[in-house]
């Protein structure tokens, strides 16, 4: 009997002693938690403190927009119209990654200051919620940052989203992230979340539109989503692209433009994220050439910096690029996501490009790295033809806040061509 009393004794001090363990593991890691969202918050406010710091964009007159009958913002100009397309910004927002963040945030604030576009497109990526390189998994925060950047800067901008700006783990949701950039915090966001019917968020058009009301080009950005085939992760690169739906969408929307405009199809642009498998056939036939133009590709100007297969599209192909040859309206196509590759071809007639990108987080070590860094300038003529030139970051013209990081530029895989 005196047995089974000690042994129930020691099983209720082991379960105490278990209890007290438990309880002193759950203090510690509540405490190591609270400390780190103390340090994510005090990079947050230093950053958002920064920003607050920064000039707005010198502008002799700035073009205004306005929304349109048919709900799509138009700026009216007779004159040219200049785009300043950024790509891959990589916000974290997190513990780790504020010093990263704040060479974003200075780096995107010069280049726009001193190119003072009528309108900067994003494609994507702004965000970098990946908690063991931000520190959060928070993806809001970083999207807000952006937005009070180009609030503080005062210059009109859009997007289009890209596979990091709301991954699986995330807090925010495309929905949810859409809805803040829509919100009336942000008057300089043209962005809209686009037709409930059809696939992803952020199917839209901006126009430029003359004085006689004549649209000299659309601009239209669409969503190539995150990842497929179960790799919700994307930690096997099965990435997405344009839906079959976005195409039709895209088909329709320009056919819709051409009634409004006197029956005569728009010169357009498209602005998305992933790269196009007719990115990879292009730049593959170009180098199967011996680096020579060919009846399909004509090289224009940048490299191809990424190692293996180089160019990094879906596996899926829904025809977007063909649609887009046979309905003659889209001159150019912009990308970013593979953050090496800065090329631009033309291919069976249409001129594929890269972005520049901004990223110090994504990459490991991209923060020494200078070769990728900087901005695409897009100039749209009066007559709706378009030109585009890549301006790297570390030019003397471009004067940030704070100075320069020191960077190198070298190759930043050395076996890249």
């Amino acid at each position: 009997m005196e047995s089974k009393v000690k042994e129930k004794k020691t099983a209720k001090q082991r379960f105490k002693i278990f209890i007290k363990i438990l309880l002193i593991i759950i203090a510690v890691i509540a405490v190591i938690c609270g400390a780190l969202a103390c340090i994510s918050a005090i990079g947050i406010k230093e950053n958002s403190n920064f920003i607050d710091s920064i000039d707005a964009v010198g502008y002799d007159s700035q073009l205004e927009p306005v929304l349109d009958s048919d709900g799509y913002y138009s700026f009216t100009t007779d004159d040219d119209f200049k785009i300043l397309h950024l790509t891959d910004i990589h916000i974290g927002a997190g513990f780790l990654s504020v010093k990263k963040d704040t060479m974003a945030i200075n780096a995107v604030a010069a280049m726009i200051t001193e190119e003072k576009p009528d309108l900067v497109i994003v494609t994507g990526d702004i965000t970098f919620p990946v908690p063991f390189q931000a520190g959060t998994f928070n993806n809001k925060t970083s999207a807000k940052l952006f937005a009070q950047l180009m609030e503080r800067l005062g210059v009109y901008w859009t997007l289009a989203f890209g596979n990091h700006d709301t991954e699986a783990y995330s807090y925010f949701t495309r929905e949810d992230i859409s809805r803040l950039y829509s919100s009336e915090d942000y008057p300089h966001c043209l962005f809209q979340s686009g037709p409930e019917d059809v696939d992803g968020y952020g199917n839209h058009v901006i126009n430029v539109k003359n004085t006689s009301g004549e649209i000299t080009q659309s601009l239209i950005m669409l969503d190539s989503h995150s990842y497929v085939d179960g790799d919700i992760l994307g930690i096997m690169w099965k990435y997405d692209c344009i839906h079959e739906n976005q195409v039709k969408w895209y088909e329709d929307t320009l056919n819709s433009l051409k009634a409004e405009n006197n029956n005569v199809m728009p010169k357009s642009l498209a602005f998305f994220h992933m790269p196009l498998q007719e990115y990879q056939d292009a730049w593959y036939e170009y180098v199967d050439n011996n680096c020579q133009d060919t009846e399909n590709v004509q090289y224009k100007f940048g490299k191809a910096g990424e190692v293996d297969i180089v160019v990094y599209p879906s596996e899926y192909n829904y025809g977007f690029f063909d649609k887009a040859k046979e309905l003659g309206s889209t001159q150019g196509m912009f990308c970013g996501h593979d953050h090496l590759n800065n090329f631009s071809v033309e291919y069976k007639g249409i001129r594929l490009t890269y972005g520049y990108t901004i990223d110090y987080l994504a990459y490991s070590a991209i923060k020494e790295y200078g070769l990728q860094r900087g901005c695409t300038v897009i100039d749209v003529s009066s007559d709706g033809s378009f030109d585009c030139r890549q301006e790297n970051y570390y030019q003397d013209k471009y004067s940030p806040v704070k100075e320069k990081e020191t960077v190198v530029f070298d190759n930043y895989y050395s076996e890249a061509d």
